[in-house]
C-alpha cells in the first residue's frame, strides 16, 4: 500500500497563496465586474507587488482562465444538480435550463464572465474550446447526455444533409465525440441552446426591462415551445 506524500509547509503555503489571490479576483469580478480584475488590483488586495504574482501565474490571462475553470464547474455543478433531482430526459433538460437560468439570475458577473464580451484570459479560452476536456465543453456534455438520451427514445430518421452538416459542425464533433449525435441532432441541440443562452443573456444584461417585468412567463413559454418542435420534429 502506497502512502501519498505529505505536502511540504512551502507546498502549503503557495497553495493557500494561490487560493487567496483566486479568492481576490473572484471578489472583484462579483463585486465590480470582469474588467476590474487586473494584477495591479489583485496584488494591492493580497498585500505583495504585481511582479510577485508571476510566481504564481505566468500572466493576467493565466489567472482570468483559472477563475474561469472554477466558475464554469459552479455552473456545470448547478445545472447538473438540477437535472438529477428529476427523472427522464425530456424532464430533466427542462430543470436543467430552470438551473441555467437560477445560476446566471443569481451570479450575474460570473455570467459575464463566461458568456460576456470576452475579457483578457477569456477570449483565449474560447479560441481553444474544441478539446473535450474544456470547461465549456464539459458543460455542454451535462445537456448533452440527456438530450441525446431523448433522441433516441424520438427515432428521427437520417437527414439527407447530415454528411455536408457534419462538415460544418466539426468544432462540436471535436469537442463532444463523432458518435454523440448524428448531425442534424447536433444542429438542433446548437439551436436549443442559442435559444437558452440568448433569453437568460437578455435578462441577465437587463435588456428585457422595457418589455416586460416578470421573465418567468416568456421564460415558461420558451421552454415549452422548445419542447414541443422537439417533439414534433
Amino acid at each position: 500500500m502506497t502512502t501519498a506524500a505529505v505536502p511540504t509547509r512551502r507546498e502549503r503555503q503557495r497553495t493557500a497563496t494561490l487560493n487567496e489571490i483566486k479568492q481576490t479576483a473572484r471578489r472583484l469580478l462579483t463585486d465590480h465586474g470582469p474588467g476590474a480584475i487586473s494584477l495591479r488590483a489583485i496584488a494591492r488586495e493580497v498585500g505583495m507587488s504585481a511582479a510577485a504574482l508571476y510566481r504564481y501565474f505566468p500572466s493576467l490571462e493565466a489567472l482570468v482562465a483559472d477563475v474561469c475553470t472554477d466558475v464554469y464547474g459552479e455552473l456545470r455543478d448547478a445545472v447538473d444538480a438540477a437535472g438529477a433531482a428529476t427523472e427522464g430526459p425530456g424532464p430533466q433538460l427542462v430543470a436543467m435550463a430552470h438551473g441555467f437560468r437560477h445560476w446566471s439570475i443569481a451570479n450575474p458577473q460570473e455570467f459575464a464572465l463566461l458568456f460576456g464580451t470576452p475579457v483578457p484570459g477569456v477570449a483565449e479560452m474560447e479560441g481553444e474550446c474544441e478539446p473535450p476536456d474544456h470547461p465549456g465543453a464539459r458543460l455542454g456534455s451535462v445537456f448533452l447526455g440527456p438530450f441525446a438520451q431523448l433522441w433516441t427514445e424520438l427515432a428521427r430518421p437520417p437527414d439527407p444533409h447530415d454528411d455536408e452538416l457534419r462538415e460544418h459542425l466539426a468544432p462540436a464533433f471535436a469537442a463532444h465525440g463523432d458518435e454523440v449525435l448524428p448531425p442534424c441532432a447536433m444542429l438542433t441541440f446548437l439551436g436549443a441552446w442559442t435559444r437558452l443562452y440568448g433569453l437568460v443573456a437578455l435578462e441577465v444584461f437587463g435588456h428585457l426591462r422595457w418589455a416586460i417585468t416578470d421573465v418567468d412567463p416568456l421564460f415558461e413559454a420558451e421552454v415549452a415551445a422548445f419542447v414541443r418542435q422537439l417533439a414534433v420534429g
